[in-house]
């Protein structure tokens, strides 16, 4: 006789709960009503200003805020500001109708930038985000995809960092480059080599800032070093080039257990 048990079920995903901030209240009914209909939001908390969000989060944790930017007194980006300065802050996705704010977003590293009027898709992408956000968290702290915002043919949508190869200075501005196309951003190269750089960025001269997880070859040829991304060599600096090398061999070579 074989006894046999059936492998436990999969635990349900847990529900969220979240804050809907919108001093309009029209927009801020509309904002509650698509949330609620989202499948993986379990309470949605309303509030019409940044000072009575605030008061509502230190009573009651929320997992992320969907919030509009413009409002009188403590505006969506200065609470933001005092977001950021949480020891465990939740994801902030910003739902406006004006797209000027885009960089001061990124910035502080929201989630996502929502124009209104809202489509059901859009905040369902949204909320995707913010659920990847919180269990990259939970996985691996530090370790979240975060996201630069970029504007395509007049139309703001975020670019997740691991899709971007390399990133070439361009004044104050930064292209960044995928393997589906280019996006200029207003943010200097030295300001994304700071913020990425625990995330495997490194730079290789002045004007670029690698991936290193997308480094397929190395070249030495002539006394010249470059690199191959996604079909694109690129020329490394002398400068650059041991340090270069030394994290390359440390990323290839396997952990070994310490005797």
């Amino acid at each position: 006789m074989t006894n046999s048990t059936s492998p436990p079920a999969a635990a349900a995903p847990e529900l969220l709960r979240v804050l809907a901030l919108d001093d309009e209240a029209p927009a801020l009914d509309e904002l509650v009503w698509l949330l609620g209909r989202e499948e993986r939001i379990g309470e949605v908390i309303s509030s019409d200003s940044a000072a009575e969000a605030l008061r509502i989060l230190h009573e009651r944790p929320v997992d992320a805020i969907f919030m509009d930017i413009q409002m009188p007194g403590l505006t969506g980006l200065d609470l933001a500001r005092v977001l950021s300065r949480f020891s465990t802050k939740p994801p902030v996705v910003f739902v406006t109708a004006h797209e000027q704010h885009a960089v001061d977003a990124f910035e502080l590293n929201v989630v996502d930038y929502v124009l209104k009027p809202v489509r059901d898709e859009r905040l369902a992408e949204a909320v995707r985000r913010v659920v990847s956000r919180i269990e990259g968290r939970e996985a691996a702290p530090g370790a979240e995809d975060d996201s630069i915002l970029v504007e395509l043919a007049g139309v703001s949508r975020l670019i997740p960092r691991s899709e971007v190869l390399y990133v070439e200075a361009q004044g104050d501005y930064a292209r960044l480059h995928t393997a589906t196309g280019s996006h200029l951003v207003r943010v200097p190269l030295t300001t994304l080599a700071d913020q990425w750089r625990d995330a495997g960025f490194v730079r290789i001269h002045r004007s670029l800032l690698v991936a290193l997880g997308h480094i397929t070859e190395w070249r030495t040829e002539g006394g010249r070093t470059t690199v191959v991304l996604g079909g694109h060599e690129l020329g490394v600096s002398r400068r650059h080039t041991r340090a270069l090398r030394d994290l390359l061999v440390k990323r290839a070579q396997p952990g070994k257990e310490r005797r």
